[in-house]
């Protein structure tokens, strides 16, 4: 008997820490409803409730659901960097700043949340602080492209050429990933800021 009620436990508590990695929301709400777990182990269904509506772009759902998981479970930073991702595509980007603050907060060793607290920044004309935000991703994990290419953006709007062509060179120079993108959009910048070289140095003749 403790075997058996041992290994329904066990399922029980798998189901609901994984439910986010079905593509169903009705397991997560399931296992919300009807588990006798609670606390903040319902956390993780609420995660992953929320984690399939950002996957669906319903941000207004996924936010409702990462406010209850951290409501259950305010120590996670996973959660807040969630929470923040969801506010930004819905275009709350003072509030995802905070949220990123949180996650780094909880978490201050991670380079994702600084260089996507970055974005949110840059997104909302603040570019000295994104640039020290992309900084800090930079130095945790100098391996990654995207950081160099979205801090040497936040340089070309600053009107630092010279800075952001060094950063888009950096990024070609790193390896691509999965994604390719980043290496494409990195060429396209240099090609326009060599295309924009001559006509800078060029005065017109009388």
């Amino acid at each position: 008997m403790l075997i058996v009620l041992g290994v329904l436990v066990g399922l029980s508590t798998h189901t609901v820490v994984n439910c986010g990695d079905e593509d169903e929301p009705d397991i997560c709400s399931a296992v919300i409803g009807f588990s006798p777990l609670r606390g903040s182990l319902i956390a993780f269904a609420y995660e992953g409730r929320g984690r399939i509506a950002l996957r669906h772009g319903d941000w207004r759902r996924a936010i409702a659901d990462f406010d209850e998981a951290i409501h259950l479970n305010p120590n996670r930073a996973t959660l807040y960097r969630d929470r923040a991702l969801a506010r930004r595509q819905n275009g709350d980007l003072a509030l995802a700043i905070e949220d990123y603050d949180e996650a780094i907060a909880h978490n201050p060793k991670l380079a994702a949340p600084y260089h996507e607290r970055g974005l949110a920044l840059a997104g909302s004309g603040d570019l000295d602080r994104a640039i020290l935000s992309y900084n800090t991703a930079i130095r945790l994990d100098p391996s990654v492209a995207q950081p160099r290419l979205d801090r040497g953006l936040a340089f070309l709007a600053r009107g630092q050429a010279d800075d952001a062509r060094a950063d888009f060179e950096a990024a070609l120079a790193l390896p691509a990933g999965k994604d390719a993108r980043t290496h494409d959009a990195a060429r396209a910048k240099l090609s326009e800021l060599a295309s924009a070289e001559p006509n800078q140095g060029t005065a017109p003749r009388r």
